[in-house]
């Protein structure tokens, strides 16, 4: 009986890109690597692309034609919470927290490598396949984080954490299946005004480990040796 996949089981992604060359580029490379690709050259086809079927992540430009990506980004957030890189000249700090703030979930500056591209879209669709959202639920495996209500249960039992814990069980659900830094996490948990010693962030770590891991058969708490820390359900 034959293995091979079929192209309606590919991952699939849509690269959004009115250079040609980069385009057709971009294709040859994610087609390489097993990948069902589709190209659209401006917004308003990327958008049609969209809505007519199901998508595992999405490589959009910032600058297109008629509609910028910025805009593009938007009304697919409205529509789908896949996986969005953007790809631009633009390496300004402001231009970065634009596309992040409208909902991208990553930002690569051209030139790039295409290996780091590659790498950027597996740690993307890993996090796309441990992670889901529903309201203000985020859904990790059995972990299930209600940000409103600032309640976590795991496997339907009650788990009892302090803001501290919250807070940064929360950043590192909102970036499952990626791979942490200490000093990110300590920016992004502590804040950028924060000048205490990065050891706080492995306290820290220990503490949710022995809440969310210790009791339960299955660790969703990861240390990545020399790197940081990664929330993912080991399948």
């Amino acid at each position: 009986m034959s293995c091979a996949v079929g192209e309606q089981d590919k991952t699939r992604i849509l690269v959004v890109e009115d250079e040609t060359s980069l385009a057709r580029f971009l294709q040859l490379e994610l087609n390489h690597e097993g990948y069902a690709v589709e190209t659209a050259r401006n917004g308003y086809e990327a958008l049609g692309r969209i809505s007519e079927g199901r998508w595992d992540l999405v490589l959009l430009d910032l600058m297109l034609p008629g509609m910028d990506g910025l805009e593009v980004c938007r009304r697919i957030r409205e529509q789908t919470d896949v996986p969005i890189i953007m790809l631009t000249a633009r390496d300004a700090t402001e231009d970065k927290v634009k596309g992040l703030d409208t909902g991208a979930d990553d930002y690569i500056t051209k030139p790039f490598a295409v290996e780091e591209l590659l790498a950027r879209i597996r740690a993307h669709l890993r996090r796309a396949g441990t992670f889901r959202r529903e309201g203000n639920k985020l859904i990790i495996g059995d972990l299930v984080i209600c940000r409103d209500t600032r309640q976590v249960t795991r496997a339907g039992r009650f788990i009892s954490l302090t803001r501290r814990e919250f807070d940064l069980l929360s950043y590192l659900a909102e970036n499952a299946g990626l791979v942490l830094s200490r000093e990110t996490i300590l920016d992004r948990v502590w804040g950028f005004d924060y000048y205490g010693n990065t050891n706080v962030v492995d306290v820290y770590i220990r503490y949710l480990r022995a809440k969310i891991d210790e009791p339960f058969p299955t660790r969703l708490l990861h240390t990545v040796r020399g790197v940081g820390y990664t929330l993912r359900e080991d399948k």
